[in-house]
């Protein structure tokens, strides 16, 4: 995976967190460093954390599923983005937690979950673990961060746009290794 594409993949996931992050900043009434370093932390964190486990859990069965990998990781990447996509047009959520740590691990979570898949993906994939959780951890974290400030001082309106044009990067994406394996590129 190219350091492009992988850009493009750290921003699709961190697109959940992005979102939920500007709902927390809607719960501030004045912007705070502290409250947008512990949302980036533990988004950051959940979003290095799910690929690792997830790519051990695909490593198992690697050798099984070699000759049809990519329309695993196609079709994973299509079903998340599309998720995304289909939430950006449904109805507002509210989340009002506060910022406590049990209520942050469970955000943290449940904005990580579509890593885990692309975890899988990731052990189909001739590509640098360390490097690839460790970047999608600091776009998680500076993306989440500002997701924040940007609650704080713009509001709700930007939710949907996040996970719409995080949908379409990671169903752009699987395209692109479908294509890939395929020959076509």
């Amino acid at each position: 995976m190219d350091l492009l594409s992988l850009f493009l993949l750290a921003v699709g996931l961190s697109m959940d967190a992005f979102a939920v992050a500007v709902c927390k900043g809607l719960e501030q009434e004045h912007f705070s460093w502290k409250n947008a370093a512990v949302v980036g932390i533990w988004f950051g964190f959940f979003q290095a954390l799910m690929p690792v486990i997830g790519y051990f859990c695909g490593s198992l069965f690697v050798h099984y599923i070699e000759k049809f990998d990519h329309w695993i990781a196609f079709f994973l990447l299509a079903l998340i983005g599309g998720n995304m996509i289909r939430e950006s047009f449904g109805r507002e959520e509210k989340v009002r937690t506060g910022f406590r740590a049990a209520e942050m691990l469970l955000l943290a979570i449940a904005t990580s979950i579509d890593a885990l898949a692309v975890g899988i993906t990731f052990a189909f994939l001739s590509i640098s673990l360390p490097f690839a959780v460790l970047f999608i951890g600091v776009c998680t974290f500076m993306i989440s961060a500002f997701g924040v400030f940007i609650g704080s001082r713009f509001g709700e309106k930007y939710r949907s746009f996040s996970e719409l044009l995080g949908g379409i990067i990671l169903i752009g994406i699987g395209i692109k290794i479908l294509l890939e394996h395929l020959g076509v590129f």
